[in-house]
């Protein structure tokens, strides 16, 4: 494998600053992190790796194959990762790879999901120290950093080493871009750092060119997400959800941040007028707020049952409170109609090709600013529909449930609309295995 030098923008005042100072902090830094995995159950010989320190050998490698080392912050990102890794694996028989992740939550998804020519290790923290200690271990020719993963010191480091980097399904906030934009130096250095960026969308590669990054290397490649494997489904939990639930009419608000149950359960309120046995699952985007979720519900007056505590879901129950982690594809299974939340305030919105996938309809509300790529084209194919409020939810659920043939049409739009998104993974890898000078071992 070849390797060109560092990128043409020098390491700015502020790059160097910003260096010592993660230096100094990085001891409390870690004590923090490290915490928070210990409270998920995290080993303390993987804790350590957010401190560079590998918990696995590096894996063995014929003749000039490379390690490619993907990253992503937490599970979203990771599954991007782990539909390109799968892919490349392809295209690259002897290629290995390396995940790296901040959660446990996504360390816990990979475990499960990676191929086997691919590891999972814990991130460094963005220090000197960290960085160096896994730089040194895991020797990778490329790294793939995914979405808005800017890490100034392990970019550096990295290219000074000879690492190849890509950005892919780049996507920055309306909020970091403008910080960035008070930077405009360092931006440059950063972004100079990638031999490849590939972005969501069109209006994101210019912010990205307007805040340094090279013309040459910079592509709109549309949104990887689309090209995720369907989330996996426990066959078992669906059976006997399906003879629980019976003929019962069934919705789904999935990933409801706080601030936005209300309208949900309103919307709710309203549509057991005219479907007393509808049956709403409620899944929180984080599922600690069970509790409080299931409170709010009561004092609308409805019943509710929630899974962390193991209530069933009998003819009496209005809502089932599905909050608990990693089920989300067998919750998808079950319906045909799913609202994604997120939406209803300005937090960027969540996943529709999940949905898609899944072979169910999408109602999302204005809020989706993280699809602005996404959203208006399902939209305009009929796959999703755009609300504002608990009444218009509440009045486009109604269409879909009244009129089963309207609905049908929805799923196979927003299906269609997935598959389609999906064709341009070719094209991305096409993109990787150029512009980071990897060879086929085939």
């Amino acid at each position: 494998m070849s390797h060109d030098a560092p990128g043409d923008a020098s390491p700015t005042l502020l790059f160097h600053v910003y260096r010592t100072l993660t230096r100094l902090i990085a001891p409390f830094a870690y004590r923090k992190v490290a915490a928070k995995l210990a409270g998920q159950n995290v080993s303390r010989l993987r804790q350590r790796e957010r401190l560079g320190y590998p918990s696995a050998p590096r894996p063995v490698l014929k003749g000039s194959s490379p390690l490619i080392w993907f990253h992503g912050a937490s599970v979203g990102e990771s599954l991007a990762a782990i539909t390109l890794i799968n892919r490349l694996a392809e295209r690259l028989p002897q290629a290995r790879f390396l995940l790296t992740s901040g959660t446990a939550t996504s360390a816990a998804m990979a475990e499960k999901r990676i191929p086997a020519c691919c590891q999972h290790q814990f991130a460094p923290l963005d220090a000197p120290g960290p960085v160096q200690r896994f730089l040194a271990h895991w020797r990778p020719d490329a790294g793939v950093f995914v979405e808005s993963e800017l890490w100034p010191v392990t970019l550096s480091a990295a290219r000074t080493q000879g690492v190849k980097l890509a950005l892919v399904n780049a996507r920055l906030s309306e909020r970091s871009i403008a910080s960035w934009r008070k930077k405009e130096p360092t931006a440059r250095y950063v972004l100079g750092l990638f031999d490849l960026v590939l972005t969501q969308n069109d209006q994101m590669a210019q912010s990205l060119l307007s805040l340094g990054a090279k013309p040459e290397n910079v592509f709109p490649s549309g949104n990887l997400k689309a090209g995720a494997e369907a989330l996996p489904v426990d066959a078992t939990l669906e059976a006997e959800m399906r003879q629980t639930l019976g003929d019962r009419p069934l919705w789904i608000a999935s990933s409801t941040h706080e601030g936005e149950e209300e309208a949900v359960l309103a919307a709710h309120h309203s549509l057991l007028k005219s479907h007393p046995d509808l049956c709403l699952l409620l899944a929180p985007r984080h599922p600690e707020r069970g509790d409080e979720v299931a409170q709010l519900a009561r004092a609308q007056g409805l019943s509710v049952a929630q899974r962390s505590k193991g209530a069933p879901v009998d003819d009496t129950v209005q809502i089932y409170l599905a909050d608990t982690l990693g089920e989300l594809g067998t919750w998808y299974a079950l319906s045909p109609l799913v609202f994604l939340g997120g939406s209803f305030l300005p937090i960027g919105g969540h996943n529709p090709f999940e949905v898609a996938k899944a072979g169910a309809a999408v109602l999302t509300g204005p809020g989706y600013s993280n699809f602005a790529e996404t959203f208006p084209p399902m939209i305009a194919a009929g796959g999703a529909i755009e609300v504002a409020d608990a009444e218009a939810l509440a009045t486009a659920l109604d269409l879909w449930i009244s009129q089963p043939d309207t609905l049908d049409q929805a799923r196979k739009s927003a299906s269609d609309f997935a598959q389609q998104q999906a064709g341009q993974l070719d094209q991305v890898i096409d993109r990787l295995i150029t512009g980071l000078a990897l060879e086929s071992d085939a």
